[in-house]
């Protein structure tokens, strides 16, 4: 493997971490960036562009209290400026409900198709795979015991302490 392939491997790994990123914050513009502008993406339920995706993946997302997307087990094959990955993901999703809340626990890949634009790589297609799920009444614990002390929580948008922690870079 030559150091440009090394490099495209790297920035392809930081475009799928961004990605998780953008979908756990709620961040709209992050989301956007790591996509085609003519991107395709298809959940399951059919293919849309990604400019009509994210208003729909914005609401549906900040509805929930919390979300943590975790990406592993990526092959890719980068040939030129195209690449294909698959990568595995498990994500938890905290459900606010009538009933208290539920964890929601997916596992899955994303099948992307990237391109490399203006020395960027970004996904312009992607296809996603739902291999398990499990949805449970949440057991999260906030308060009590070690949990006393430890008082930075993530959020949503700009109140998630890592938005103050990346100023300044």
């Amino acid at each position: 493997m030559d150091s440009i392939e090394l490099a495209d491997r790297l920035a392809i790994a930081e475009t799928l971490a961004l990605y998780c990123r953008g979908i756990d914050r709620c961040d709209a513009d992050q989301l956007a960036a790591v996509f085609t502008p003519d991107a395709r993406i298809d959940y399951g339920d059919g293919a849309k562009p990604i400019a009509e995706t994210i208003p729909g993946l914005m609401a549906g997302l900040g509805a929930m209290r919390l979300t943590q997307h975790n990406i592993s087990n990526t092959v890719m094959r980068i040939t030129g400026t195209r690449a294909k990955a698959e990568t595995n993901c498990v994500a938890l999703h905290l459900i606010p409900t009538p009933d208290g809340e539920v964890e929601l626990v997916v596992g899955g890949r994303y099948l992307d198709r990237l391109e490399k634009r203006e020395g960027r790589w970004q996904i312009a297609e992607r296809l996603y795979v739902m291999d398990w799920n499990r949805t449970s009444p949440s057991t999260m614990q906030l308060e009590g015991g070690l949990f006393d002390g430890l008082q930075r929580r993530g959020a949503r948008g700009s109140v998630d302490p890592s938005a103050a922690w990346w100023d300044g870079l």
